[in-house]
C-alpha cells in the first residue's frame, strides 16, 4: 500500500509547491508526471506485488481532498496571474495531468465502492470536472455493454480517437440518462439533476472569481475529460465480444480489455491499468487487482499509448495487427 500512497500523492504535493513558488518546481512536477514516470516504467520491467491487499480507502479519500484543493488553488493562482505566462502554462498542464490521470482513476475507484458516502465522493469529483454523468454511464452502461456496439465507450477497430471522443461523450451522457430515467422513482431524484446543477454551481463559483477563472476552470475540466476518454479508447480499442447462439454477447472475459501492468504508472493510477480484472470484478478494491496471464497487453505504458493515439496513422499501424492477433488467438 505504501507504493500507491507515495507515488500517487507526491505529484499533488509537487504541484502545490509549484503553485506557491513557481520556477523549477513547475518543471519538476511536470517531469514527475511524464518523463520520470516513463523512465521508471522502462527500467522496472516487472510489477512489485504487495503481499496483502488493504482496501486503500484512506488514500482514496486523501486523493479526493487533494483534487479539490489543487483545482481551486490552480484556478485562483492562474486567474490572478502571479506567475509568468510560461509558468502558468506549466501549472495548467501539471494540474490537468493530475486531474486526468490520478483524480479520474481515483473517482473511478470511489464510484464502484459499496459505501454510499464513498460513491458520492467519487461522484462529486467527477462533477467538479464537469463530467458527473460518467458516474451513471460507467456503472450502468459501460460495464453492462462493454466490448459491444451498444457501449458508447468501447472504441471500434479503425476508429480514431477524435471521432471516438465525440461519440463517447454524447453517447454516454444520453445512455446514462436513459438508464437512470428507467428506474422507478420521481424525476427529481434522477442523479442527472445533481450532475447538471452541480456543474453549473462550480462554473458559477469560478465566474464569481472572474471570467478568466471560468475559462481556466472549463479548460482544466476539458483537459481532464479528454484523458478519461483517452483511457477508455486505449483500453478497449477493437476488442469485441462474440455473439452466442442465443443472440446475446458472450460473457465479459480477460480478452475484452487491454492491460498495461507497469509498476510506476500502475501505482500512480491506482491500478486502473489492470483493466481486465476490473471488468471481471468491478467491486474489487484497486490494490487487489491483478492481470490475467491471457489478457491482451499494450506494447507500451498506458500514458504513452494515449499520446500515440493522438496520431491515428501511427496508432493503427501499432494496434490493428495486435487486435487481429488477439482476435484470432
Amino acid at each position: 500500500m505504501r507504493q500507491f500512497t507515495i507515488i500517487s500523492l507526491l505529484p499533488g504535493a509537487l504541484i502545490g509547491i509549484a503553485l506557491s513558488f513557481g520556477g523549477s518546481w513547475i518543471l519538476i512536477a511536470l517531469i514527475y508526471l511524464t518523463g520520470f514516470a516513463r523512465l521508471v516504467d522502462a527500467t522496472v520491467k516487472s510489477e512489485r506485488v504487495a503481499s496483502e491487499f488493504p482496501a486503500g480507502t484512506g488514500l482514496s479519500i486523501a486523493l479526493a481532498g487533494l483534487h479539490f484543493l489543487l483545482l481551486v488553488a490552480t484556478v485562483l493562482v492562474l486567474a490572478n496571474g502571479q506567475h509568468s505566462t510560461f509558468e502558468n502554462i506549466g501549472l495548467f498542464l501539471a494540474t490537468g495531468l493530475f486531474m486526468g490521470q490520478i483524480s479520474n482513476a481515483n473517482a473511478h475507484e470511489l464510484i464502484h465502492r459499496g459505501s454510499r458516502a464513498l460513491h458520492h465522493l467519487g461522484m462529486w469529483v467527477y462533477i467538479s470536472m464537469l463530467f458527473g454523468h460518467h458516474t451513471s454511464a460507467h456503472v450502468l452502461v459501460h460495464h453492462r455493454h462493454v466490448a459491444t456496439m451498444d457501449d458508447p465507450n468501447t472504441s471500434r477497430l479503425g476508429e480514431d480517437f477524435y471521432r471516438f471522443a465525440r461519440r463517447a461523450w454524447v453517447g454516454s451522457f444520453m445512455m446514462g440518462y436513459k438508464a437512470e430515467a428507467a428506474r422507478p422513482r420521481p424525476a427529481w431524484r434522477n442523479p442527472y439533476v445533481t450532475y447538471v446543477l452541480g456543474a453549473f454551481g462550480f462554473m458559477i463559483l469560478a465566474l464569481v472569481i472572474s471570467p478568466k477563472a471560468l475559462l481556466l476552470y472549463v479548460g482544466l475540466c476539458a483537459y481532464a475529460q479528454m484523458q478519461l476518454l483517452m483511457s477508455d479508447y486505449v483500453q478497449h480499442y477493437g476488442l469485441m465480444r462474440a455473439n452466442q447462439d442465443i443472440g446475446k454477447p458472450e460473457p465479459v472475459g480477460p480478452q475484452h480489455s487491454w492491460n498495461s501492468p507497469r509498476w510506476f504508472t500502475s501505482a500512480m493510477m491506482l491500478n486502473a491499468t489492470h483493466h481486465s480484472d476490473h471488468h471481471a470484478h468491478p467491486s474489487r478494491h484497486f490494490p487487489a487487482l491483478a492481470v490475467p496471464t491471457d489478457a491482451p497487453m499494450l506494447p507500451k505504458p498506458l500514458p504513452i499509448m494515449g499520446a500515440i493515439a493522438l496520431v491515428p496513422p501511427l496508432w493503427r499501424r501499432m494496434m490493428d495487427p495486435l487486435v487481429e492477433r488477439y482476435a484470432n488467438a
